[in-house]
């Protein structure tokens, strides 16, 4: 059996352009205002597709063109890896920090889900 290329219409199509959702999830993110926040499960819930995993994946991907540090995980544990990063930005922008236990590793705050999460109350007019 020789081995040959396939058609070239029956190669898959590689393009800059972004998945659809992850335009959405993306488009969610620069919603969420300075100081605030929203979890992975909260973006999916609001774009009534997907679940946690999907949007962290879409974050992870490409996530740095926008305020990735706005879509947290549920228990306010900061984006490992990035958690001094992410520190910035929340100081700069007054985001509820819970101060660390002394016993915590490395001392990190965690984020204040209590006060930081965003429902998307204020712009959801836009939503769709």
């Amino acid at each position: 059996m020789s081995e040959q290329s396939p058609p070239d219409d029956a190669r898959p199509e590689y393009t800059d352009e972004l998945p659809e959702y992850a335009e959405r999830v993306l488009e969610v993110a620069e919603l969420i205002p300075p100081g605030r926040v929203m979890t992975y499960g909260d973006v999916a819930e609001w774009l009534e597709e997907g679940g946690p995993r999907q949007v962290g994946r879409v974050m992870a991907l490409y996530g740095g063109a926008v305020p990735w540090w706005r879509v947290v995980r549920a228990d306010g544990l900061l984006l490992p890896g990035h958690e001094l990063r992410a520190l910035d930005h929340y100081r700069v922008e007054g985001t509820p920090l819970k101060q660390a236990a002394r016993a915590a590793a490395g001392h990190l705050p965690r984020l204040d889900m209590k006060r930081a999460r965003w429902d998307g109350g204020e712009r959801a007019e836009g939503h769709t």
